[in-house]
């Protein structure tokens, strides 16, 4: 069932380049609160964040986290859930982080021949699906959250981002 209410969500901007991209913040909200009304997930009364940085930035979160020592175009941190429970007294539950690096996102919608504001928001989704508990670590959980991804892009007007992407089994 979906949430009634989408999570609080803190967009920073943390690196210059993105001033390029004005509307990105206004972008971010849209993507993630459509994703909210859409997915099997307890949102209300939850928030997140979402760091808009450079590729230099992510290259370090990457390297620091997950052994890579490149850049990529998104980075999602769930937030780990207390285990006894949480009362209303806690404030907002955390759902945790997501990075997003400009230069490859911008890269990335050039080179595929999306607009950046549609390639932005599946960036967002994605990342936003991870801190609700989608993965696609084996190819029917990919399937499962790729599906996810192209309805709630549908119901934000933006193509499919996976058509022209051959899926190797």
């Amino acid at each position: 069932m979906a949430s009634l209410a989408p999570p609080e969500t803190e967009v920073l901007i943390v690196a210059e380049c993105w001033g390029a991209e004005p509307d990105a913040a206004t972008i971010v909200h849209r993507a993630i609160e459509t994703a909210a009304s859409m997915v099997d997930a307890d949102t209300a009364d939850a928030e997140l964040a979402v760091m808009l940085t450079d590729d230099a930035g992510i290259r370090t979160l990457n390297k620091n986290w997950r052994g890579q020592d490149k850049p990529t175009n998104v980075l999602s941190f769930p937030a780990l859930q207390p285990t006894g429970g949480q009362s209303s007294e806690d404030g907002p539950r955390m759902l945790g982080d997501i990075a997003i690096a400009w230069e490859t996102t911008r890269r990335e919608a050039d080179d595929e021949q999306k607009p950046f504001d549609h390639h932005l928001s599946h960036l967002a989704v994605h990342g936003f699906l991870h801190l609700v508990g989608y993965d696609h670590e084996n190819d029917i959980d990919a399937e499962a959250m790729e599906q996810l991804e192209r309805d709630i892009l549908a119901a934000l007007g933006i193509a499919d981002p996976y058509a022209d992407q051959d899926r190797v089994t």
